[in-house]
């Protein structure tokens, strides 16, 4: 009788809340859910996408005749398809470059839209353990599964990228890449793949019940000299495997065509260390002829110098995202005082003041004053003055910080989703000035701002694109340090119902490239030097999420403290692996190009410019304060 109740409960478990995935009229679909899981290959969704890009289309480079046969069938609710590539020809064929086009909807007209009828879509490229994690964009299931159960997915391919081409708000079509491989006469090579829905949560579970391996190691950057440890988990028990690590730079560990990546540093601090002093010693406008004497620069890694001919790229200017050099520094030279680089920051700031903002705080982009007003470097050039009054004690920093701010509101309203709102950072710098009336100003601002956010909830209103990680994040950031200073429960509330949708924006992929790293998938086009779009792991900006993640358990470390610990774990490892961003003499690259290609031409690639990157270390200060 205990066995018959035994094997009822296992029958119960395995078919609760259970849903067929489909393929119907070139669709995937999930029984019971009206959501459009693939792009329309009809031209009417993009004009770009055509019938070319349907679901199962191969392509490949070959020096030979090769057929291929794709077969599909329903497994009970799994659908399951298998891809069989058979040299006909009477000689050896190589094979190479090969895709099978999966055009998942992972694309950005509004936030209302992409709520219900868009995925973010995780590719796992593990070999014989590969696997696609596509979940809706609000972080609410049933979600879709897939994971090869024979053969070997090696890489991706993205397509139909470009200015033209949907620009930030298209990620591209999908193609998920077999190894490349030579076949004898009549040899062939099957690719089989099981799709299937989940929960989210559920997802290493269903692989594992359908005899997938999941990978996992507790960090995957590591000091030499640390230990690792991987387990390699099936329904039959796990293997763990360590390594020692003796040298810096990636480090694979595998187990039956599975395998982590790892990287190996001097370590975190060290890492640290060395970048501040390469901006230091590099990245300043020393010359005083030049209008941008004082500014800290993008770095050419090729040019082994300053980038002093970027007048033409935004991206690229003196002001905007550069300025998170100057916060980086300023915190840094707060925590370990040191004369000469609070000389370089006295000259920073007075570059700042005198040539980005103008005498009312207008702040600019560049000292050619020739580009939009841009809301987003309001906060950036406040949170450096309040940092620049905790490092010096000069209360002008401070008044500096809060006319910014007051600026911004001015012109920007309180409906502007900011990154980097100085929150904390501002009350705590106002305080300790004992400007009473701005501190009170200032959070009455932040609050009317907050309410705001918490009217529009997961509406979230477009910005530079129409929606994305770094709307998200800085909202339910912000909402938790509003939190922290006011006690008022509805924004923690608030923070709290966005954060499904944040969630659902990064995955734990075994990589430290990509191991709690929010998709970004545009910024090696905007910030890089070769300007290709595709997915970028890591990204700085998925430091964004760490931040929020750290706020949030903060705020519910009394009342949860195992999600707290939880949140903060996720937050240690988006900041750790960002730390790959950084090499050991001081160098970065604000971009690595993850994918094996674009539009045909090979990634996979550190760019040349250390550009924006630089906050990832400012995430890391916050979320090991």
């Amino acid at each position: 009788m205990k066995k018959i109740l035994l094997l009822f409960t296992l029958l119960l478990t395995l078919t609760a809340g259970a849903q067929r995935v489909y393929f119907e009229s070139g669709q995937l679909g999930i029984s019971g859910e009206e959501m459009p899981w693939l792009l329309d290959t009809d031209g009417s969704q993009y004009a770009w996408v055509t019938d070319k890009y349907q679901w199962g289309n191969t392509y490949y480079d070959a020096d030979g005749e090769i057929v291929v046969k794709t077969e599909r069938r329903q497994d009970g609710d799994d659908l399951v398809e298998t891809y069989t590539f058979t040299n006909t020809s009477k000689r050896k064929v190589t094979v190479k470059n090969m895709g099978i086009y999966t055009p998942f909807n992972d694309n950005y007209p509004d936030a209302k839209t992409c709520m219900t009828s868009r995925c973010n879509v995780h590719v796992w490229p593990g070999g014989k353990a590969a696997y696609v994690n596509a979940m809706r964009m609000s972080g609410v299931g049933p979600h879709l599964g897939l994971m090869v159960t024979e053969g070997e997915i090696a890489d991706y391919d993205v397509w139909e990228r470009g200015g033209k081409k949907g620009m930030s708000n298209f990620r591209g079509v999908f193609a998920l890449c077999p190894p490349d491989m030579t076949l004898k006469p009549g040899q062939s090579y099957r690719l089989t793949w099981r799709l299937f829905s989940h929960s989210g949560t559920d997802f290493d579970e269903q692989l594992l019940r359908r005899g997938g391996m999941v990978a996992k190691s507790d960090k995957y950057v590591y000091a030499v000299g640390e230990t690792a440890r991987v387990d390699f988990i099936t329904d039959k028990g796990t293997k763990t495997i360590t390594k020692k690590i003796t040298h810096t730079g990636e480090e694979r560990v595998e187990y039956k065509g599975n395998y982590a990546s790892l990287l190996g540093i001097s370590g975190e601090r060290e890492l640290l260390d060395k970048r501040v002093r390469f901006i230091l010693d590099h990245q300043q406008m020393n010359d005083p002829q030049d209008p941008r004497y004082g500014a800290f620069m993008v770095y050419d890694n090729e040019g082994d110098s300053i980038l002093t001919d970027g007048f033409g790229r935004s991206d690229l200017d003196e002001g905007r995202e550069r300025v998170g050099m100057g916060i980086l520094l300023a915190e840094y030279c707060r925590q370990h005082p040191d004369t000469k680089m609070q000389e370089a920051l006295l000259r920073y700031a007075k570059f700042v003041r005198e040539k980005i903002q103008q005498p009312d705080y207008t702040t600019g982009s560049s000292v050619m004053r020739k580009s939009k007003n841009r809301g987003y470097n309001y906060p950036w050039v406040a949170d450096f003055y309040f940092r620049m009054y905790l490092l010096t004690g000069n209360r002008q920093y401070a008044l500096d910080g809060y006319a910014t701010l007051r600026a911004l509101y001015r012109q920007f309203g309180y409906g502007f989703y900011c990154i980097d709102y100085p929150v904390a950072i501002g009350l705590k710098a106002l305080e300790q000035a004992k400007l009473a009336f701005e501190r009170d100003q200032l959070l009455y601002d932040f609050r009317t701002t907050a309410d705001i956010f918490l009217k529009n909830g997961l509406n979230f209103p477009k910005f530079e694109v129409n929606y994305e990680q770094s709307i998200v994040a800085p909202a339910v950031w912000f909402l938790c340090e509003v939190y922290q200073a006011t006690g008022d429960k509805r924004y923690l509330k608030g923070a709290k119902d966005m954060l499904p949708a944040l969630e659902a924006m990064q995955w734990h992929q075994p990589s430290y490239r990509m191991n709690e790293v929010a998709i970004r998938h545009w910024d090696g086009y905007w910030f890089g030097k070769r300007q290709t779009y595709g997915d970028v792991y890591p990204h700085y900006w998925s430091c964004i999420t760490a931040a929020a993640y750290h706020r949030y358990s903060q705020c519910i470390a009394d009342t949860d403290p195992a999600a707290a610990r939880s949140y903060h774990v996720r937050a240690e490892q988006t900041v750790r692996n960002n730390l790959s961003l950084f090499f050991e003499d001081g160098k970065a690259t604000c971009a690595f190009v993850m994918l094996r290609r674009v539009n045909g031409e090979p990634a996979h690639y550190a760019d040349a410019y250390a550009n924006d990157q630089d906050w990832a270390l400012m995430f890391w200060l916050l979320v090991n304060e």
